[in-house]
């Protein structure tokens, strides 16, 4: 299958179980504005620091649901690093939920 359309159907596969409401795409608990301000610090390569508002978002997410996501294809397809969104809690400086192993 064609990048481009593969792509396509996983964003739009995304935004489909993402949506509520009119509150926009959302994600693990995390809305459009959350995962905006995450996309500098998780981007391929990337040596941004996470901001104040991704560490605000990365708190209140569901972390189980986030690692779901760390073998899948779709993340390196939206330029994504799986390491590097994985690490976010650890990189914010979040106290890690009492029993959680991590992904």
């Amino acid at each position: 299958m064609h990048p481009i359309i593969m792509v396509t159907m996983v964003v739009m596969v995304m935004m489909a179980y993402g949506l509520k409401g009119s509150n926009g795409f959302s994600m693990c608990n995390m809305n459009e504005e959350g995962l905006a301000a995450c996309m500098p610090s998780v981007k391929t390569k990337s040596t941004v620091n996470p901001s104040s508002q991704c560490c605000k978002a990365i708190q209140t997410a569901d972390l189980v649901c986030l690692c779901s996501y760390k073998n899948s294809i779709q993340l390196p397809l939206l330029g994504i690093d799986p390491a590097l969104a994985i690490a976010l809690p650890s990189r914010c400086s979040l106290r890690i939920p009492v029993g959680w192993n991590g992904c």
